[in-house]
């Protein structure tokens, strides 16, 4: 599981919905929430929040200027590839932060990854979950 901590820059809700952005250093995160700042006291802008999303959920591009729904679109290093007979395990960097991604060794070897390449770690609002800052 990757966790991350960062601090909410936005809420927007509608009904038992919250769509939150959540600065992680330079990086903003989007997450849609089934909780209210009304439901949850943690739930406030400027609190601070660890950020979770599974590593099976980071999906890898190599092209910056993908036209796509998902919002969080994050720039990356890739620091170590652990080779497997089905997936890889990719160690990436952006700014001082660190997150892991699984993909499927095919994929890998498709987009030809290699250490020190620059990649685009992509993940659905919707698998970005928050909880309150330990």
């Amino acid at each position: 599981m990757n966790i991350l901590s960062g601090n909410i820059t936005s809420i927007q809700g509608s009904e038992s919905l919250s769509l939150v952005k959540i600065a992680v250093g330079n990086t903003i995160f989007t997450s849609i929430i089934i909780n209210t700042p009304q439901s949850d006291t943690y739930f406030k802008l400027g609190n601070s929040v660890n950020v979770y999303f599974k590593e099976t959920e980071v999906i890898i591009a190599k092209n910056e200027n993908l036209n796509i729904s998902i919002q969080n679109k994050i720039i990356c290093t890739i620091n170590s590839i652990k080779h497997g007979e089905i997936l890889c395990e990719l160690e990436l960097s952006f700014g001082e932060f660190t997150i892991k991604s699984l993909i499927t060794s095919n994929a890998c070897n498709t987009l030809n990854l290699k250490n020190g390449a620059v990649v685009l770690a992509l993940i659905k609002t919707n698998e970005v979950s928050l909880s309150p800052y330990d």
